[in-house]
């Protein structure tokens, strides 16, 4: 009897970037089913609206070919993340590490993640070269300001933050 290994890779993806394509990417390597789920947090004041968020993240990853019958399903969530791994049947998180900086927060989380679920496994994948230095926040910054955000999300996306700019303006201008 073989197990399915489920594995959960959370974040807010506001917006999803080529960081997270990366790590998305790299992850259906290590699992045989890969939830993205995509958090509510209303605490970081999202540029995009949960339902813009889950379907950003569905286009973008529409393309990533399936491995071995490997499934990936993009889900909403706003339960404490140990409680919707349950729910989903998953044992294991996926996070990515960019830098040295991202690892104490990383370790502290996982470590409370293992209290609270000790049969739920952290699996930790290194951000690639190209991506270490690739946040959300300095997207939209950079986006907000006017510059050039194609070299860190894909065209798609650069576009919906043009768009959601653009609008932002005009209505401050109103």
């Amino acid at each position: 009897m073989s197990t399915v290994h489920i594995g959960i890779y959370p974040g807010t993806f506001d917006p999803v970037t080529n960081g997270h394509m990366d790590i998305i990417t790299r992850a259906t390597r290590v699992v045989d089913q890969l939830i993205v789920a995509v958090a509510v947090n209303g605490g970081k004041d999202p540029l995009f609206s949960l339902d813009e968020r889950v379907g950003m993240v569905a286009g973008e990853t529409s393309s990533i070919p399936n491995r071995d019958g490997s499934a990936i399903k993009i889900m909403p969530f706003e339960s404490l993340l140990m409680d919707f791994i349950v729910e989903q049947g998953a044992g294991i998180v996926i996070r990515g590490l960019r830098a040295v900086s991202d690892f104490e927060y990383e370790f502290q989380m996982a470590g409370m993640n293992s209290y609270l679920n000790p049969s739920v496994e952290t699996v930790f994948l290194m951000a690639s070269d190209r991506n270490q230095f690739i946040s959300s926040r300095f997207v939209k910054e950079i986006g907000k300001l006017g510059g050039e955000v194609g070299h860190f999300v894909s065209p798609a996306v650069a576009g919906r933050l043009k768009d959601r700019f653009a609008r932002e303006r005009a209505r401050e201008r109103d």
